[in-house]
């Protein structure tokens, strides 16, 4: 490294970000032989793959989100409050934009960061591929504050409905809820939904039963779960359908209304509440930066050492890394990928204090597994580690799935943390009501 204490800045605090500020807080921040910068436009994180839970009220960030500033003074590294807006890889200095209160005043000056190494980490938002009405009438869950929103939005709806229940005769008080994308994220929402609303019952809304809800799942493709093999397609499919969730596969989305969604064939699928899960890309702003090459979805293309082509101590890692494989294909945007590369990136870091040779990313798929609430699970385990997949379902695959974000929060937290973060949720649930309710 050049200095001696050389500033190593990673920008976005998501799964893999989040991760690598620890692991280097832990190895080289509490050391003092280098300064561990994170920044992130946010002051708390919430892992990705949990986001429908917050969307229904089954998670609280509140309880659950970790404190940006408080876990950084306990590893090591420092937190910066900031937005990413530019970049100028000669001078090693990033910009942070402005930032101002819900009444315009003004909190945080346009601020300028040095470092010595950098690491991209800003993740993905979804990609509406330009529909018409799509930004104006639908909901996104790339944020958790995109996920209260529509939560708070959706508590709105059950005490309309409720309220009207004897007012109004069945068939005219209804609601209907669309989601555009049959990914894990548009299967795992409709099975919460269908969870949270057999809840109600027991929170003062009995007028509110599962005949007065209406799902649709819409997938362009031929099948949801495009990306995972066809017998978790399968299963997930029968699952949801046992539920009561109207699966329209193979429906292209024209345009969004405030109506409903206008499919390309004219039909109107009417909807009160319309979220878009399909596709996800890298915010458009990134590619005003010059000195990257990228891919259609806006995804920064890296070496093997997950260094981006063209630059120099420039790391990109997670949702918004394109690192090619041996067979041609880029590696997924998946949680268990962002974790991978944190620990090659951490570790490839270290080594230049040590005067190692850097190791080149090797993806590992380990599998996948989709969360049907606390109805089920269906997913796949080993991948690639060995020559066959083992197919899981039920119980054993609810366990392996919460077991991925007890593995996240070792990542960060360490296991006596972990393990005391479990207990106290475990107690918790004794005190606090199933669903968010506020």
């Amino acid at each position: 490294m050049i200095n001696t204490h050389p500033n190593i800045v990673i920008i976005g605090g998501g799964a893999g970000g989040l991760e690598l500020a620890s692991k280097l807080g832990n190895k080289l921040g509490k050391s003092r032989r280098a300064n561990i910068t994170l920044i992130d436009k946010n002051r708390t994180h919430i892992w990705k793959p949990l986001l429908h839970e917050v969307a229904t009220g089954s998670l609280d960030t509140s309880l659950d989100g970790v404190v940006y500033s408080a876990h950084a003074a306990r590893h090591g590294f420092q937190f910066i409050l900031g937005e990413f807006i530019n970049l100028d890889a000669e001078k090693q200095a990033i910009y942070l934009k402005e930032q101002y209160d819900s009444d315009g005043e003004l909190i945080l000056p346009q601020r300028t960061v040095h470092y010595d190494e950098l690491i991209i980490a800003i993740g993905s938002v979804s990609n509406d591929f330009n529909t018409p009405g799509v930004s104006k009438h639908c909901y996104f869950l790339d944020s958790h504050q995109q996920a209260e929103r529509f939560q708070h939005a959706l508590l709105n709806c059950f005490t309309r409905v409720h309220q009207a229940a004897s007012q109004l005769p069945e068939e005219q008080n209804r609601l209907s809820i669309a989601i555009v994308g049959g990914g894990a994220t548009g299967v795992e929402l409709s099975a919460e939904l269908v969870h949270v609303a057999q809840l109600l019952k027991h929170y003062g809304m009995s007028a509110f039963t599962s005949t007065k809800l209406t799902i649709h799942l819409i997938e362009a493709g031929p099948t949801i779960l495009p990306a995972l093999p066809t017998r978790i397609s399968n299963s997930a499919r029968d699952e949801l359908r046992h539920l009561g969730v109207n699966i329209l596969e193979g429906t292209k989305v024209s345009k969004a209304t405030s109506e409903g969604f206008i499919t390309d064939d004219n039909t109107l699928i009417q909807a009160d509440l319309m979220l878009w899960a399909a596709g996800v890309k890298v915010a458009d702003f990134i590619k005003n930066l010059d000195c990257f090459e990228f891919t259609r979805n806006n995804q920064i293309k890296v070496d093997e050492y997950l260094q981006a082509k063209g630059t120099s101590h420039i790391h990109v890692l997670g949702d918004a890394c394109a690192c090619e494989q041996e067979d041609g294909t880029f590696v997924p945007p998946r949680a268990q990928a962002a974790h991978q590369m944190a620990s090659n990136v951490a570790h490839n870091i270290l080594a230049k204090f040590t005067g190692k040779a850097p190791k080149p990313f090797v993806y590992k798929d380990h599998g996948s597994l989709v969360n049907l609430s606390r109805f089920s699970a269906v997913g796949s385990l080993m991948g690639n580690l060995t020559n066959n997949t083992m197919f899981i379902e039920g119980n054993l695959a609810r366990v392996m799935y919460l077991s991925l974000y007890r593995m996240h929060q070792n990542a960060i937290h360490g296991p006596i943390k972990t393990t005391a973060l479990w207990l106290s949720e475990k107690l918790l649930r004794i005190v606090r009501p199933k669903m968010k309710l506020h």
